[in-house]
């Protein structure tokens, strides 16, 4: 299915010509030097179509996801700005869209961000003024009708042709409400829409059946998230410790029959298995990869993952 282009943005050129699109993720750093982000973009260029600069992820106080994009830019990657609902009122909001559209990034991920009592400020006061999916009509507006939310008119060269995206979680709790909250996002205007993690495949699956039967994949791009079990130890912490995120025991018994030195190497294994699954089912666009403080590992994955080269829009 042919979709409009709205925007300068390369994830969405080669989300509309059909090709199985990749995201990547880079973690600005809790300083203000621009090096590390520099390190981490060395091994994102080239092997993602964009890749997502967060916004104080875990309520961690971090350089700007507007500043670290802006460097990851100049490094020839393109910039998934994400955008939390926890820090800014809709005036800061509306504000910084038009600084980033300015400054050339074409895409912003819509979230409600990590609660901040879990952050390294957890006295500080939450805003949510406005939440995820106001965030995406808001930014949908401003591009499509030119107009901020309090009913100002932006001039037709001074709207912010951003791409919009959003999160999606098929697992958590009430599960069966997770497909009609991303109806609500699609409603809202969101373009595309990046996974948390998947590991059961099987539930997923059904996840799926359920946003194609709704006619949800035809309106929106979805992109299935992807993290490599470096080990049994992580396998089990994310199984036991994180909200939302499934593991099956298969997969941990799978990874205990490993040597500890070959578990990290049987993970990239398992997911490319996954993605290789991903590319047949049925309403997945893409992959979102998140290589957690293993950005190193990105060249090594996409080669064995058969998900370069990446084609060039």
């Amino acid at each position: 299915m042919t979709r409009e282009i709205k925007t300068n943005s390369n994830l969405e050129k080669v989300l509309a010509s059909g090709a199985f699109a990749v995201t990547g993720e880079l973690g600005p750093p809790r300083h203000c030097s621009a090096h590390e982000v520099v390190e981490k973009a060395k091994h994102l260029v080239g092997n993602v179509d964009s890749v997502n600069i967060t916004d104080n992820q875990t309520a961690v106080v971090r350089m700007s996801s507007l500043a670290a994009g802006i460097l990851a830019q100049k490094e020839g990657l393109e910039a998934n700005m994400q955008m939390v609902c926890r820090d800014r009122n809709r005036i800061a909001m509306q504000s910084d869209i038009l600084g980033a559209a300015a400054l050339g990034i074409n895409n912003l991920l819509c979230l409600s961000g990590d609660h901040q009592k879990f952050g390294d400020h957890p006295q500080s006061k939450n805003v949510f003024d406005v939440d995820s999916i106001n965030l995406i009509e808001m930014v949908r507006t401003m591009r499509d009708d030119g107009k901020l939310l309090s009913g100002q008119e932006l001039p037709p060269d001074g709207r912010p042709k951003i791409f919009i995206g959003a999160a999606y979680n098929p697992f958590a709790d009430p599960e069966d409400y997770r497909v009609h909250r991303v109806a609500k996002k699609v409603a809202a205007g969101v373009d595309f829409l990046q996974s948390q993690c998947i590991y059961d495949m099987a539930r997923f699956r059904k996840f799926m059946a359920k946003a194609v039967d709704m006619g949800l994949t035809e309106k929106a791009y979805f992109l299935a998230g992807v993290t490599p079990l470096k080990a049994l130890g992580m396998a089990r912490y994310m199984k036991n410790n994180v909200p939302g995120i499934i593991v099956p025991d298969e997969l941990i018994e799978r990874l205990k029959g490993v040597p500890k030195e070959k578990q990290a190497d049987e993970g990239i294994k398992i997911a490319c298995e996954q993605i290789e699954e991903f590319k047949e089912m049925k309403g997945v666009a893409g992959v979102h990869l998140m290589l957690i403080e293993w950005e190193h590992m990105v060249p090594r994955f996409v080669q064995e993952a058969k998900l370069t080269p990446r084609p060039k829009l």
